[in-house]
């Protein structure tokens, strides 16, 4: 019932307009300022992680054999990750998916043993994972979405006669 409400209702998708636009200041403001500073380097915080007894790991492994000799990489990831995802929830652009990839960097700071406010911004992910499409039926959504599907079904017809 719950989840029906929050696919379904104007309502709802009024509420997590506030949600959606709250956790996207959030990221948004992280990312801009990481951009902005210039020289954003991750490899401290990373090394820091793997040296933290109570990380997992499997994470510090993860962090020690894939993120540290890639770091360049990491070090444009992050803050750009974290610009886009708050400009995509801010907007309501591909707002499902900017969610889950909110939560993903989330879920990454908090296996790296940083607790701020992380876990809220995941839990107020949910609501807006669950809603799907109408977290952002009052956000650009309402027009990009439709286009998006008819590209995907496009795509899928074009396999169908190939095969």
């Amino acid at each position: 019932m719950m989840v029906r409400w929050l696919r379904e209702s104007n309502v709802a998708a009024s509420i997590l307009v506030l949600i959606r636009v709250y956790i996207g200041y959030v990221f948004l403001m992280g990312g801009l300022g990481k951009i902005t500073a210039g020289g954003f380097d991750a490899s401290g915080f990373i090394q820091g992680a793997i040296k933290n007894p109570g990380v997992e790991s499997w994470w510090a492994n993860f962090l020690e054999s894939v993120a540290l000799p890639n770091i360049e990489l990491f070090n444009v990831l992050v803050p750009w990750g974290e610009f886009l995802v708050g400009l995509g929830l801010i907007l309501g652009c591909l707002t499902t998916t900017a969610a889950f990839f909110g939560v993903v960097m989330n879920f990454s700071f908090l296996f790296s043993g940083v607790a701020n406010p992380n876990a809220l911004l995941v839990l107020l992910a949910v609501f807006i994972l669950v809603a799907s499409s109408n977290a952002g039926k009052f956000g650009l959504d309402r027009w990009v979405l439709p286009y998006v599907r008819q590209f995907k079904n496009k795509k899928t017809n074009d396999i169908k006669v190939a095969a």
